[in-house]
């Protein structure tokens, strides 16, 4: 079975398809990976990526949507828009990967297209060549609204390659643990390809303090650092230990406090299995990692649909929903001190832990084709 694996040109979207994709090629199927820009890094995964949009820039396209759209831009820099922006931000987005996406999907002639939601454009592929497409959520947005709101800004694309409409998926795979957030679809363990960067042997056992990692966006622009400074600014009045991971060049250049370390890029999951708890900007996959470690977090309050995520995350209990100016050492005493945040954290990696993995997951899809 060949299958072809589509993603928007971003690490953040990519990596979590990259499990079930090495799955099914370690299962003896052929994967070939679509995707531009940023997504390219997953041929670190060793499997077969195709760039289908060579002049690819998310930041251009980003401007130029929020400059068109002043009402949706300012809710979208709030949190408040709902798959309304990501809707605008995507047409667009798989506006410019959809030609790409179907020529390759003739030339290569998969017998199934594995997408995620933000990429309707590998749907509208498998509808070209007549092959099944499955949806493989990635966020904790509602897959078939982001899809549905997607596919309306696509018009120009399914008329340049004479596409009616992009039909249902044969089939869904929902990775969110059903405590935090109902998905449709075959549920499937959470996992996400964690990159090439080296764990340090001091990050494999837990410190004599408490240890929280503090993570950023891999995606560029205002705003990226994160809660950052504001973990900082207030960790000298913590006792814990502070780890940032990819800080930007003005913090890691910057006098730290005795109790903040750097490290470049780590595999996040196993760092986890040793910290005491996760700070970080509000993506989902950022949410789901800490989720996965069974372990607290503090989820900002941001822009696009990290609002949406970090009100998941408090609501069920299992970390702090806060915007990044508003983390203070009193925030981060209790994310490691709260009994009932620590508690609700491995009831749900737990529920994770139960879900079938990947390798579970490769026979339904082969039943599709």
């Amino acid at each position: 079975m060949r299958v072809l694996v589509a993603s928007a040109p971003l690490i953040g979207h990519v990596f979590p398809l990259l499990p079930l994709a090495l799955a099914l090629r370690d299962a003896g199927h052929e994967v070939l990976v679509a995707t531009a820009a940023d997504g390219l890094g997953a041929a670190r995964s060793g499997l077969p990526v195709r760039d289908v949009a060579p002049r690819f820039d998310f930041g251009r396209i980003a401007r130029g949507v929020l400059l068109r759209h002043p009402l949706i831009a300012r809710a979208e820099l709030t949190g408040t828009a709902g798959t309304r922006g990501a809707g605008l931000l995507f047409g667009q987005v798989n506006d410019e990967l959809a030609d790409g996406m179907v020529a390759l999907a003739e030339e290569w002639s998969p017998d199934l297209v594995l997408h995620e939601p933000f990429a309707v454009a590998g749907a509208l592929a498998a509808a070209r060549v007549g092959v099944p497409a499955v949806r493989h959520e990635n966020s904790l947005f509602d897959g078939r609204e982001l899809v549905m709101v997607t596919t309306d800004r696509l018009t120009d694309a399914l008329r340049r390659h004479r596409v009616t409409a992009v039909p249902p998926p044969a089939a869904a795979i929902a990775v969110a643990p059903p405590s935090l957030v109902a998905q449709d679809g075959w549920p499937m363990r959470y996992d996400s390809y964690a990159g090439d960067g080296e764990l340090p042997d001091w990050l494999r056992e837990p410190g004599p303090r408490p240890r929280v990692l503090v993570s950023r966006s891999t995606v560029a622009g205002p705003g990226s650092a994160g809660p950052m400074p504001a973990v900082v600014a207030a960790a000298h009045r913590v006792d814990a230990e502070f780890v940032l991971v990819r800080p930007d060049r003005r913090l890691s250049r910057s006098a730290l406090p005795p109790n903040v370390r750097t490290v470049d890029w780590i595999p996040l999951r196993a760092a986890l299995s040793a910290s005491a708890a996760l700070v970080h900007h509000g993506g989902a996959g950022s949410v789901l990692a800490a989720l996965v470690a069974g372990v607290p977090q503090l989820a900002t309050v941001g822009a696009g649909d990290r609002r949406y995520n970090a009100t998941l995350v408090g609501a069920r209990g299992a970390g702090i929903a806060a915007p990044a100016r508003g983390i203070t050492a009193s925030s981060l005493t209790r994310l490691v001190t709260d009994a009932g945040l620590a508690a609700a954290a491995r009831e749900v990696g737990r529920e994770i832990a139960e879900m079938p993995p990947p390798a579970e997951v490769v026979s339904r899809l082969e039943s599709l084709c």
